[in-house]
C-alpha cells in the first residue's frame, strides 16, 4: 500500500467510517480506494478539503500530528523568574511582579516536576552551577520538606539567594559551591518562600 493511501486509511480507522463512506464523501467511485496504488499530493489535498480535522503535512511527510485540533493544543509553559523581581514573587506576597506575570517558557519534559526557572548569576555556585545557566525549581512547605545540604532558592526580604542550606537554629546557614565566598545565615523569618532546585540547563562553549 502506498504511504499516503495507508495514513489516509489510519485517518479513516480513526474516525470510524468506512471506506464507502470515506469514497461517498469525497466523491470518488465505488471501489476506487481499493483500485488505486497511492492517492497523489493533489489528491491528498482534496481529501483535506472534505475532511478539515485532516492534517494536509503528516499525510504527506508522517510528521507532526495527524489531526489538526491536535496541533492546535497550548503548549504547557512554566515561569521564567528574573532574578530583578521584588521579594515575596515566589510567594505570591509581592506587590510587584506574581509568577503568572513572568514570561512563560515552555515546559522542560527531561526535568522533573517543576515550577519555575530563574538563571544563575555570578560565580558563587562555581563549578557547580555557571553565570548564565538556567536552573528549574520546586516550590516547598519550607516547615517539612527542606533537603538540607541541597540546593535551594530562598526568597527572602532582601531578594533572591541561590545556596546550599543547612540548618542553623532560627536562621538557614547558606553555603556556596565556591570556596572563595564566606558562608552566611538568614533568620527564618526573612525568608518568604523556598524551592528546591532539580535541574539545570547548561550552555556550553563548543
Amino acid at each position: 500500500m502506498g504511504l499516503f493511501k495507508d495514513r489516509i486509511l489510519r485517518f479513516i480507522e480513526h474516525e470510524g467510517i468506512s471506506i464507502r463512506e470515506f469514497e461517498r464523501k469525497c466523491g470518488f467511485s465505488n471501489g476506487y480506494f481499493n483500485k488505486i496504488k497511492d492517492f497523489s499530493a493533489a489528491k491528498v489535498e482534496e481529501i483535506a478539503q472534505v475532511f478539515p480535522n485532516l492534517n494536509y503535512v503528516w499525510v504527506l511527510t508522517g510528521e507532526t500530528c495527524m489531526l489538526n485540533s491536535d496541533m492546535a493544543q497550548p503548549v504547557e509553559t512554566r515561569p521564567r523568574v528574573p532574578l530583578t523581581a521584588a521579594a515575596g514573587s515566589l510567594s505570591g506576597d509581592s506587590i510587584g511582579v506574581t509568577l503568572e506575570q513572568c514570561e512563560q517558557m515552555p515546559l522542560i519534559h527531561q526535568i522533573p516536576s517543576y515550577d519555575f526557572t530563574m538563571f544563575i548569576k555570578g560565580d558563587s555556585m562555581s563549578p557547580k552551577f555557571e553565570s548564565g545557566d538556567e536552573i528549574a525549581c520546586r516550590r516547598i512547605d519550607q516547615s517539612r520538606f527542606i533537603q538540607w545540604g541541597k540546593v535551594h532558592v530562598l526568597d527572602t526580604t532582601q531578594g533572591f539567594v541561590i545556596k546550599r542550606v543547612y540548618d542553623d537554629g532560627d536562621k538557614i546557614r547558606c553555603v556556596s559551591y565556591n570556596p572563595e565566598y564566606a558562608d552566611f545565615s538568614i533568620p527564618k523569618e526573612d525568608i518568604l518562600s523556598m524551592s528546591l532546585v532539580v535541574g539545570v540547563i547548561s550552555i556550553m562553549e563548543m
